[in-house]
């Protein structure tokens, strides 16, 4: 039996910032799904199930928080699942929603994924203490940039495309009225003059704490027809994983990165990315990931994604525009940002991204990945369904 088509009708995010003290964590998902119910013009008793994500408790310090969400979600009485893989949670879990709709499981869920970060310190929850490792690294940045340096070694990249990147993305940030950074006096000198937090990465080449969550209700063919508004379709979506470490792993361009863009483009016969796709959000925390993801998602030869950038192919004016909402390097609530990856890409095919809307986007792949580069999910949308 084929799979039925999934559809996007309903995508909702809060005002993402450093801190939201006006509301609890129950407010601020409900505050998500709300939006996303309202878009599509539902109210929660159309709702079959929710799937909650995020990422490790311990960045609130409240352990199994989906059980005191449930009634805040409208679930009580409902399945309800909550998903983890590390950053690429949000992501993962869309795509768990969406095979529900695409197995026949459910007809219409509600998918949502949120991070509350100033209610812990997220820098200092991914620097494990001694006796599990040695003092060696502080936060994720320290943990990426020596793959960065190898990155540049490989590549020849100059030192400024990670600069580059930064003053895109926050520019791009200025259009968007959800993203969390809104840095109006921005240049690109500026980004260059910042400090140096961990070499080669600099204090404007990283991504914020943000307090923030995001959502989408997802439906099968029947529910997409009574939808007023034109559904973002599912063309392909897929999750890989791999060790952290084991020997031969490249960390520049993990395996599971490159074999999850590969099921994805099969699932939607795209033979050629950069010529198929119009558009990309992109998880990059630090600046340097965008062109290194350019060349594991199959964009640009190895050795290549930098000058993409570079070129300004990546503009939100340019050939192949990626993170025209400001991506991660503007708006970082962990346990959300892949979703909201996933549902700026469904904004953008439904033609309903505002001001960084890219004209006659019809194509836009969502990307997501966590851990030390070892998780990783993707899908592409569509403005038509998939056997139209």
């Amino acid at each position: 039996m084929s799979k039925e088509p999934v559809a996007v009708v309903g995508i909702g995010q809060t005002k993402h910032v450093a801190a939201r003290r006006d509301v609890s964590i129950a407010g601020l998902v409900r505050e998500a799904a709300r939006r996303a119910l309202d878009d599509a013009e539902l109210d929660w008793a159309d709702i079959d199930a929710v799937v909650i994500g995020k990422a490790p408790d311990f960045f609130e310090g409240v352990m199994m928080p989906e059980l005191y969400l449930a009634d805040a979600l409208g679930a009580v009485g409902k399945p309800m699942l909550r998903v983890h893989t590390a950053g690429s949670v949000g992501g993962s879990t869309a795509l768990v929603a969406a095979n529900l709709v695409a197995a026949r499981v459910h007809s219409t869920v509600l998918t949502l994924a949120f991070e509350k970060q100033s209610e812990s310190n997220a820098m200092w929850g991914l620097s494990l203490p001694i006796p599990f490792q040695q003092p060696l690294l502080a936060g994720a940045g320290g943990f990426f940039a020596p793959h960065v340096r190898a990155y540049m070694r490989r590549s020849g990249a100059p030192d400024t495309v990670g600069s580059l990147v930064a003053y895109k993305d926050r520019r791009n940030a200025l259009k968007n009225p959800y993203a969390h950074l809104h840095e109006h006096d921005i240049t690109l000198e500026k980004v260059q003059a910042s400090p140096m937090l961990w070499d080669p990465i600099r204090y404007s080449e990283t991504c914020p704490s943000s307090d923030g969550a995001c959502a989408m209700v997802l439906t099968d063919r029947a529910g997409a027809a009574r939808s007023a508004k034109p559904p973002a379709w599912m063309l392909g979506g897929a999750m890989r994983s791999e060790p952290t470490l084991f020997a031969g792993k490249d960390a520049v361009s993990p395996q599971a990165g490159k074999d999850c863009a590969a099921d994805v483009y099969r699932q939607a016969g795209i033979a050629d990315p950069r010529r198929d796709i119009d558009a990309v959000e992109m998880y990059v925390p630090f600046s340097w990931y965008e062109p290194m993801w350019l060349e594991n998602l199959g964009f640009a030869e190895e050795g290549e994604g930098w000058k993409l950038t570079e070129s300004g192919v990546t503009e939100l004016d340019g050939d192949l525009p990626v993170n025209m909402s400001g991506g991660v390097l503007s708006t970082n609530p962990i346990g959300a940002s892949g979703m909201i990856r996933f549902a700026e890409a469904a904004l953008q095919v439904r033609g309903q991204a505002g001001e960084h809307q890219v004209d006659g986007a019809r194509k836009v792949l969502g990307h997501a990945y966590g851990g030390g580069s070892q998780f990783f999910s993707m899908w592409l949308v569509g403005a038509a369904a998939p056997d139209s």
